[in-house]
C-alpha cells in the first residue's frame, strides 16, 4: 500500500510538500480547482524544485479547464523539475466544473482528449481536433530542455462511470476513485478498464495504479467518531460528499447516489440548502464554500458517524485503521490518498504518519 495526500493547494504554502516528504508520504497530489484554490502546477513547481523523492502530480487535473495539449504542457514542465517522480491526475471535472454552474465533460469528448494526452506525453506525433479542424501537433523543442517527455509520466483517471473507466481503459496508467469501494465493485471497475484496453488492442500492465480518496483521523483515548477535534480534522472532505449528492439532486432529482444510511441526514440537509441566501440559480457558489478546503460552521452538524462510515473515512485508533487499510490492500487497492482540513493538515498528517504508516 502506497500513501499518498491529496491537498487543496496554496501558494504561499508550498513548503506543506517538504514536510510530506519528511514525514515519510510516497507521493502527494494537488487539487485542481481554479475557482477554490491557487494554481496547481504553479504550487507543484515549487514543490518540485525543493523536493528530492517524493513523487509529484494533479489530484487531479480538470480535462474542462484546459486543451489537451495546455495540460500535457504544464505536467511535461513540472517533469523536467521532477523527471521520474511526476504524475497526471486527470478527470472530467466535477468541482471546478460544477463550481462555475456548469456540466463535467462529456465521455466522449474526455476519451478523445486523453488520446491526445498520452501521445503527446510520450513524445509522439497526434492529429488533434481543435473548432471542428483536425491537424498534426507534437512537441517541437523537447530536445532543447523545455520539458520531459523522455521519463514516462503516468496518467491517473479520475473514473467512477463506465464510459470513464473504459477510457481509462484505453488510455490511463491507473486509476483514481473516491472514497471506499466493495470489493465486488472494485473488480467490476476493473473488468470495465481492461474491456476498454482490449478494444483499443491494449491489456492493463501489472503496474496499471489503482489509488482511493479518503480522509484520516486517528482517535485519541476517550475520543468519538464526532469528536470536535475530528471534526475539525476531517469535516470538509465528509461534507463534499453532500455537496456531489446535491449536483446530481439538481441536475435531475437523482439520489441514486445517497448513502441509505445516510437518507435522513440528507433530507435535512436538501431543507437547510432551500433557505440559502443566494437563489438557486447560483446556489452553487454557496454550496461548494470550503469545499475540501475548511468547513463553514453552518454545515457542522451534518458531519455525522452515518456520514463518515458511508464515505470511507478511516477513523479510530491505529488499529482500527490498519485493520481497514490492509482489508483494501487485499482488495486490490495500491493506494491511500488522504485529504485532511487545511487548518489542520500538518498535525492530522504527522499523527497518521507516526501511528499508521510507521507501523503497517
Amino acid at each position: 500500500m502506497k500513501f499518498g495526500v491529496t491537498i487543496a493547494p496554496s501558494i504561499s504554502d508550498w513548503r506543506l510538500f517538504v514536510d510530506l516528504e519528511t514525514m515519510g508520504y510516497d507521493c502527494a497530489w494537488a487539487a485542481d480547482s481554479q475557482m477554490l484554490y491557487s494554481d496547481a502546477y504553479a504550487v507543484l513547481a515549487l514543490a518540485a524544485a525543493n523536493t528530492s523523492r517524493i513523487r509529484l502530480g494533479t489530484g487531479v487535473s480538470v480535462a474542462g479547464t484546459r486543451l489537451a495539449p495546455v495540460t500535457a504542457h504544464s505536467i511535461a514542465t513540472i517533469n523536467k523539475l521532477a523527471p521520474g517522480r511526476t504524475f497526471l491526475g486527470i478527470g472530467t471535472g466535477h468541482t471546478a466544473m460544477r463550481v462555475m454552474g456548469k456540466d463535467p465533460m462529456k465521455a466522449r469528448e474526455f476519451r478523445e482528449y486523453l488520446r491526445v494526452l498520452r501521445a503527446l506525453l510520450h513524445g509522439e506525433e497526434v492529429d488533434y481536433a481543435l473548432n471542428g479542424e483536425s491537424n498534426d501537433i507534437r512537441f517541437l523543442h523537447a530536445e532543447r530542455g523545455f520539458i520531459d517527455v523522455e521519463h514516462p509520466v503516468p496518467i491517473y483517471v479520475a473514473a467512477d462511470g463506465p464510459f470513464a473507466l473504459k477510457a481509462a481503459g484505453a488510455y490511463g496508467d491507473g486509476r483514481v476513485c473516491s472514497h471506499n469501494q466493495t470489493k465486488v465493485r472494485l473488480r467490476q471497475n476493473m473488468d470495465t478498464m481492461e474491456e476498454g484496453a482490449a478494444k483499443v488492442g491494449r491489456k492493463l500492465p501489472s503496474t496499471f495504479h489503482t489509488a482511493a480518496l479518503s480522509y484520516a483521523c486517528v482517535l485519541r483515548p476517550g475520543e468519538s467518531m464526532t469528536s470536535d477535534r475530528v471534526i475539525d480534522e476531517i469535516g470538509p472532505m465528509a461534507a463534499a460528499t453532500l455537496h456531489y449528492w446535491w449536483e446530481f439532486y439538481q441536475k435531475d432529482g437523482d439520489t441514486s447516489t445517497v448513502a441509505g444510511r445516510c437518507r435522513n441526514l440528507w433530507d435535512e440537509y436538501l431543507a437547510f440548502t432551500e433557505k440559502m441566501a443566494l437563489p438557486l440559480a447560483k446556489r452553487y457558489q454557496q454550496i461548494h464554500l470550503g469545499h475540501c478546503a475548511f468547513l463553514p460552521p453552518e454545515e457542522r452538524r451534518f458531519i455525522t458517524e452515518d456520514l463518515i462510515r458511508s464515505t470511507g473515512g478511516l477513523v479510530g485508533t491505529p488499529d482500527e485503521i490498519i485493520a481497514m487499510l490492509r482489508e483494501r490492500e487485499a482488495m486490490g487497492l495500491g493506494e491511500i490518498t488522504l485529504l485532511p482540513s487545511m487548518a489542520t493538515t500538518r498535525g492530522n498528517l504527522k499523527d497518521f504518519a507516526e501511528q499508521v504508516i510507521a507501523r503497517y
